[in-house]
């Protein structure tokens, strides 16, 4: 078990690093290029996902959207960016297909920013009974 990690642990990085030259050679797009816009996107989603995750984690404090949502939906980024990072192309196109997964539809998990204030139709006062104690 322990043999067989190891050669799947290094083997995907050759078999990878393999497969783009072969794609870049049939393409005609240099190597370089390739790997630098992955590298590139990867950053950008990663950067991006940083303040993304700030402004989910708030509006789930403030009770705006549930919290393993946000968690899920960021994780699922981060690790997108985190395959772009690693050089070749299969390992983009299964971050690709990880942010092409449709995660999170409905209205009740509708995108919503930190600060929209939008409760779900509950109501702002609270309504009661009161006697006054003297």
């Amino acid at each position: 078990m322990r043999f067989a990690m190891l050669v799947i642990v290094l083997g995907f990085p050759l078999i990878d690093l393999y497969a783009t030259v072969r794609i870049a050679r049939w393409t005609g797009v240099p190597v370089y290029a390739w790997l630098g816009l992955a590298a590139l996107a990867g950053l950008y989603l990663l950067r991006n996902e940083r303040t993304a995750f700030r402004a989910n984690t708030v509006a789930a404090m403030h009770g705006e959207q549930p919290l393993l949502r946000g968690l899920f939906d960021s994780g699922r980024k981060v690790l997108a960016g985190m395959l772009l990072l690693l050089p070749g192309v299969l390992s983009d196109v299964m971050a690709l297909a990880l942010l092409a997964l449709r995660f999170n539809l409905g209205h009740e998990y509708a995108t919503r920013t930190a600060g929209s204030g939008d409760h779900r139709g509950h109501r702002k006062s609270i309504d009661g009974e009161y006697r006054r104690l003297e």
